[in-house]
């Protein structure tokens, strides 16, 4: 099932419940897909129309601090410390986002 990513969409009617955006980062058309599960959620992004390297980032919790997150790479390129940085502020942005939705 192919779906068009003109513009955010809602996924209600689907099993898992997801979000799709598509939009222009520095110039390159960049595709983003976030599927909610019960206690975990797969964000998929691309600017080259299919996945690459794919990440796992798992929370690191403290009583004293706010969690972390640990990003490994479970498939793809190992060598690229700039994907890790990136995953660790988009899961971050994540969570903010969530936080302040609940």
């Amino acid at each position: 099932m192919e779906v068009p990513m003109n513009s955010a969409q809602s996924g209600a009617h689907f099993p898992v419940q997801h979000r799709s955006v598509s939009l222009e980062i520095k110039g390159t058309k960049t595709d983003i897909v976030i599927s909610t599960y019960e206690d975990t959620f797969l964000v998929i992004v691309t600017q080259i129309g299919c996945m690459g390297t794919i990440l796992a980032a798992k929370k690191d919790e403290s009583v004293f601090s706010d969690p972390t997150y640990n990003v490994s790479v479970l498939f793809g390129k190992r060598d690229e410390p700039l994907l890790l940085a990136c995953a660790r502020q988009l899961i971050e942005h994540i969570r903010v986002q969530r936080n302040s939705i609940h």
